[in-house]
């Protein structure tokens, strides 16, 4: 394939999953309308979403050590899973939220006010990232090791505050599940 053709199948790939999560987010479509009809299986998906991040945040820094010892090989089979497991989350994070299950953060004072900007930050940087992380990717996967190492300056460190928040984010909210 070619590169134009690649920017545009990551392009609408990152568009594509930002307005799925838009939607799910506004509650406009649920798949439960019925609350009582949601699976039990479901409730545990926040769970694994955290264990998914936090694995990814692990492998990503393996995948660092890695690269910083030349091991290329060890490097790809890294990323490859945690780009496995991030994949993984999404599709998780999707179903979990297609449910139209909502809960709110219930913390006070400062602790709010911290819960909010981690929030918020992870979700625009999650936003953002995606497109980073598919390019960089294919750059990798094609041996394109200059225009890889450009890409990944920016994507690495979004995408590992990105795994590493999305626990602190289910570690801060989980108390006030009321499920």
């Amino acid at each position: 394939m070619n590169d134009k053709l690649i920017f545009r199948l990551i392009a609408g790939i990152s568009i594509f999953v930002f307005v799925v999560v838009i939607v799910l987010q506004s509650r406009v479509i649920t798949i439960f309308p019925d609350k009582n009809t949601i699976p039990s299986w479901v409730f545990i998906l926040p769970k694994l979403n955290a264990l998914l991040n936090g694995t990814c945040s692990i492998l990503l820094l393996v995948s660092l050590y890695f690269i910083k010892r030349k091991d290329i090989g060890a490097h790809k089979r890294i990323n490859i899973l945690a780009f496995i497991l991030s994949s993984l989350f999404l599709v998780s994070y999707i179903i979990f939220h297609a449910t139209g299950i909502k809960t709110t953060y219930g913390g006070v004072g400062i602790t709010r006010s911290v819960y909010y900007f981690i929030l918020i930050t992870h979700i625009v940087l999650a936003a953002i990232v995606l497109p980073l992380i598919l390019l960089s990717f294919h750059r990798g996967l094609q041996m394109q090791v200059a225009k890889h190492r450009k890409l990944v300056r920016w994507a690495y460190p979004i995408w590992l505050y990105v795994t590493v928040t999305g626990v602190i984010v289910y570690l801060m909210i989980s108390p006030y599940y009321t499920f």
